[in-house]
């Protein structure tokens, strides 16, 4: 068997552990419920045991190290989970040197958007780039960034937070406090929220037919405008332009040679391709004007395989200095 590594995605709802090899290719996988609110000593102690579950049942498999990545802020170098507000008890969790005590092998961390995007750049539809913007659009909004062949951290690893860019004065408070964040008001959450408000339960309108009469999703309104329905397809391309203002102001921030858009909203991505490129074409510079835009590849196994790539890739192109820990940052880690 090559040579893999252990990798994990911690969501809010699903822990994803996988065994990966350096060509991207997934091995083995196994799943289970994130159990968010247990707290970190629970969560972590699910890992563990998925880990020893996989490395049991490929016992030849030859494990260079253990890629992490989880939501953010967090601290790449220092290997902290500083205090994702969907994992209740999180608060600046050493999760490098628990799974490095525990395992005696390398460990990686990284924000779960930025494994997804270096996932998608060396393996998915960002392959041949130098950089790229990705964006995952669904319960929130997340982004990470390739810049010249590396992932763009800034300060303590916590840049690229892009569903906290504000974009309008209006609307819903965002649940960081803020009212007008890209994520307040494009995110599939927000999507489902406008068309649960468009509608009333029982009015036999398809929207609320697919939700069997509940709140709507995101994703019902993308399955309604596919089927040709009139509100749902009103509220697509109203989608479309709050994306395409997001779009627009990542394209003049970071020029890259590539947005790829991910999440469950991706889903729908053909119904808002010509929306978001509409209103790209209508408020960028016209430098920025011809960058592609194009839906991900590699589903829920972006963040796996990125996740992987930091222990199978380090020191090539991708894998930030900054992602290494050394000697300095363990000892203040264990103090």
């Amino acid at each position: 068997m090559s040579t893999i590594a252990l990798a994990f995605d911690l969501g809010g709802t699903e822990l994803r552990g996988a065994l990966v090899e350096r060509s991207g290719d997934v091995i083995a996988r196994v799943s289970e419920p994130t159990m968010a609110g247990a707290g970190s000593d629970a969560v972590i102690g699910r890992i563990i045991a998925l880990a020893n579950k996989l490395l049991d049942d490929h016992p030849q498999a030859q494990v260079m190290g253990i890629g992490a990545c989880a939501p953010g802020p967090l601290d790449p170098k220092a290997g902290i989970v500083i205090g994702p507000p969907t994992l209740s008890g999180w608060h600046n969790v050493p999760m490098i040197d628990i799974l490095g005590r525990q395992f005696g092998l390398p460990v990686r961390l990284e924000n779960d958007a930025n494994a997804a995007a270096l996932g998608e750049w060396r393996f998915g539809a960002g392959r041949g780039t130098e950089s790229l913007v990705f964006v995952t659009v669904s319960t929130g909004i997340g982004g990470g960034v390739i810049a010249d062949g590396h992932i763009y951290h800034g300060r303590r690893g916590l840049a690229a937070e892009i569903g906290h860019m504000t974009i309008t004065g209006e609307g819903e408070r965002c649940f960081c406090g803020n009212v007008g964040c890209f994520e307040a008001v494009a995110s599939g959450t927000a999507l489902g929220r406008q068309a649960t408000r468009l509608t009333a339960p029982g009015d036999g309108s398809a929207l609320r037919r697919l939700a069997k009469d509940g709140d709507i999703s995101g994703r019902h309104v993308v399955e309604a405008a596919l089927a040709g329905d009139a509100t749902a397809r009103q509220l697509i391309e109203a989608e479309a332009r709050w994306l395409g203002i997001g779009f627009t102001n990542l394209l003049h921030l970071y020029s890259p040679d590539l947005i790829v858009m991910g999440g469950g909203l991706s889903n729908g991505f053909d119904l808002l391709a010509p929306g978001i490129r509409a209103t790209i074409d209508e408020r960028a510079m016209a430098a920025y004007r011809d960058v592609p835009m194009v839906r991900a590849e590699l589903g829920d196994r972006a963040g796996l395989v990125g996740a992987a790539s930091l222990i199978l890739w380090e020191g090539e192109p991708g894998t930030a200095l900054a992602m290494v820990q050394n000697e300095a940052t363990k000892a203040s880690t264990r103090a």
